[in-house]
Parts: C-alpha cells; sequence; structure tokens
C-alpha cells in the first residue's frame, strides 16, 4: 500500500470509494513481493501495480466488480490456472491478490495508518483475506509495537476483530513481523486457533526504512550513497573528517555526520536505531577508522558488512581484527573485498557491484548470469 498511499489517502479525504487491490502471497517466480498494490479509482483511474503488467487488466476489472458489490474477493493468478495465459502471467510465478473496496466507511483508521507512515513510524495493518464465515473477510486490526508492558505504543483504543483469542494471536505475530519489517499471510483456525486452518490473515507491515551506513567520505561513498536511496534505505554518510562530510559532496544521503565511525555507530546502537536489516558499507582504506567499527559491526546483528580494499589491505585488517579479539565465526560476516566480482572500474560502477552483493546474500542469491542458470529467477519467494 505504500505505493499508492498518496493517491489513496486523497480519495480517502475527498469521500471517494475506490478499488484496491494488495499482492499477499507470492510462490515462484512472482513479479511482485507482499505488498506491491494498485488503486482503481471512480474515475478508471489506476495507480501502482501488482504485478509488473502481467495480470493487471484482469485485476481492474476485479476490482470494479468489487466496488459495486462491496464484496472483497481473494484471487490467485498463476501459469497453472486453466486461464492464467489469458490474464498473461505467463512468468512462471504465483500471486494471490485480495481485492477490497476502500473508503471512509470500510477504512476509517486509513488516516491514522498514513499518519504513521508518513512520520516513519512502526505500524502494521493485519486484514482478513479469507474466512470460512465471509463476514468475517476484510476485517482489519492496526498494530504497533508493544512498550514492554503488553500495550501497543501511542495506541489508547485497541480496535479488535471479534474475539480475545482472534485477536491476541494475530497482535501477537503481526508485531513479529512488524519488528522484522516483513510482510507476510499468517493461517489461523477460524477463531484464530494457531494450530487451525481456515482464516488467512494479511499482514501488511510498514516499518522505517533499513538504515544503510558508509563509513568513509570518499568519492565511492557517494555513488554508494546513491544506489542505497535508490533501493529504500535511509543513508547516512559518517567520516570523522569535516573537510570531508559535508552535505554537498553527499546530497543523495539523508544525513551526513561528522564523527568517529566506531563512537557514532556504538551511539546508534545504543539509541535503538540499529537492526537486523542495516547495512554498514565501510570505504575508509585506513586501519585507524576501519577496525575499531568493523570491531563493532561484525558483533552486531546486522544484513550486511562489507568493507573496501585489496586483497593486501584485506589480509591486513583480518589480521588486526583478529589481534582485536575477533573470532573465525565473527569474521566470516566481513564481505571483503567488497562487491561482486562484476569487473567494476568507477565510483558508480563500484557501488552497483556492492549493492549487488547486498541484494545477493538478502534473498540467496549467487551473483551468477542468469542466462547460465536454470529454476526460478526470483529468490526467497
Amino acid at each position: 500500500m505504500r505505493d499508492v498511499l498518496d493517491d489513496l489517502r486523497a480519495r480517502w479525504e475527498m469521500g471517494e470509494k475506490v478499488g484496491l487491490a494488495t499482492v499477499v502471497a507470492t510462490f515462484r517466480s512472482a513479479p511482485r513481493a507482499p505488498g506491491a498494490a494498485m488503486l482503481v479509482g471512480p474515475d478508471d483511474a489506476v495507480v501502482g501495480s501488482v504485478s509488473g503488467g502481467c495480470v493487471e487488466g484482469a485485476v481492474y476489472e476485479l476490482a470494479k466488480t468489487v466496488v459495486e458489490t462491496d464484496s472483497p474477493v481473494l484471487q490467485r493468478y498463476g501459469v497453472s490456472d486453466d486461464d492464467a495465459l489469458a490474464v498473461g502471467l505467463t512468468c512462471g510465478g504465483i500471486l494471490d491478490i485480495f481485492v477490497e473496496a476502500v473508503s471512509q466507511e470500510a477504512f476509517p483508521e486509513l488516516g491514522e495508518v498514513a499518519d504513521a507512515i508518513t512520520a516513519g513510524e512502526p505500524i502494521a495493518v493485519a486484514t482478513i483475506v479469507a474466512h470460512p464465515q465471509p463476514e468475517r473477510i476484510g476485517r482489519r486490526v492496526l498494530v504497533r509495537p508493544a512498550d514492554g508492558s503488553g500495550q501497543e505504543e501511542g495506541s489508547e483504543r485497541r480496535t479488535g476483530l471479534w474475539s480475545a483469542r482472534a485477536d491476541d494471536a494475530v497482535r501477537e505475530d503481526a508485531r513479529g513481523l512488524l519488528a522484522a519489517g516483513r510482510s507476510d499471510t499468517l493461517e489461523y483456525g477460524p477463531d484464530g486457533e494457531r494450530r487451525g486452518e481456515g482464516m488467512r490473515v494479511f499482514v501488511n507491515s510498514f516499518a522505517p526504512k533499513p538504515r544503510m551506513f558508509v563509513f568513509g567520505a570518499i568519492d565511492f561513498a557517494a555513488a554508494v550513497a546513491r544506489i542505497g536511496s535508490f533501493l529504500g534505505y535511509a543513508v547516512t554518510v559518517c567520516d570523522a573528517r569535516p573537510i570531508f562530510a559535508t552535505h554537498s559532496r553527499f546530497p543523495e544521503a539523508d544525513e551526513v555526520i561528522v564523527d568517529w565511525p566506531h563512537r557514532y555507530l556504538a551511539a546508534q546502537v545504543a539509541a535503538g536505531a540499529v537492526d537486523p536489516r542495516s547495512v554498514v558499507c565501510v570505504l575508509t582504506h585506513d586501519p585507524k577508522f576501519d577496525v575499531p567499527v568493523l570491531e563493532l559491526a561484525l558483533r552486531l546483528d546486522l544484513a550486511y558488512v562489507g568493507a573496501m580494499g585489496s586483497r593486501r589491505t584485506h589480509d591486513d585488517r583480518l589480521a588486526r581484527l583478529r589481534e582485536a579479539g575477533l573470532t573465525d565465526a565473527e569474521l566470516a560476516h566481513l564481505s571483503s573485498p567488497i562487491g561482486l566480482d562484476l569487473g567494476a572500474r568507477t565510483p558508480e560502477e563500484t557501488a552497483v557491484s556492492i549493492a549487488a552483493e547486498i541484494i545477493a546474500l538478502r534473498w540467496g542469491g549467487a551473483g551468477e548470469r542468469l542466462q547460465g542458470t536454470a529454476g526460478p529467477i526470483h529468490h526467497g519467494g
């Protein structure tokens, strides 16, 4: 929903009723991830995409029908379906798409959701997309992080489903997904029984952007910051040298910090601003900067830690880190020399190489040419 949020909220505030199609589950080589959305307005305008063009026509027609009937629909599209080629999904994947009518009456909490997303506050929307009792399909509950007391932060009221069991089960599981920044479909019994089946709930998580820490204000850092921002990271460039760490040199970074890298990273950890989705790129080539920040980063639960340098620099860096007490298991998390072997030479090409390695590690890709591989194109689906 994030990709259509501005248009959705504008139409919601004008009192319009729109069709909202959301990808809630994917299998094999599905083109879009869970949470991807498409909006169909009363003026027949279309915003967003659920399949990159494969099934948009069919979803458009379904959304118009759902708006007319006020009956939400969970529809599966895939090549195994008899009509798959008719709607154009020929990529080999399968999509489960939930289509609902959204209006102020049907989704009164949308303003609260939009405000939280705009403010960068974590929030999840858990929606029932399948249930043996059709009248329960489309019911939803908003979920925020727990404050440690069992209650949710920033919420004086608790909009429930219909039973304490269902409400508690969905909220607890949704908070786990929200903490991990993941959207997924969960299965329960009709009344929220954890070992049951029949009720499917899609949890659409809206967590703040993951962090990318770029240490070393060099020319390569500008390119890494640019591609990191493009990939959806909140990018911080940090260097202890004020002459290099300036906003004018890194206009596409969200923030530029003058501080010693290890000191800044430690402060961010203490502030709770680092999580398992965070990535660290160390580009300074200078052991007095590199070693202390890597000593800290490699002991954290991070998505990626990479360090730039030649193989000689890498060997020297490993020796220094071992002297600092790091174990072989901790050092195994270090991507150095940084990036995939693309033959990169320029800062921009090197940034693509680094980004490619981050993506490959996230989804389990091997970094090979697809032309020489077999099986699904997309990993992790």
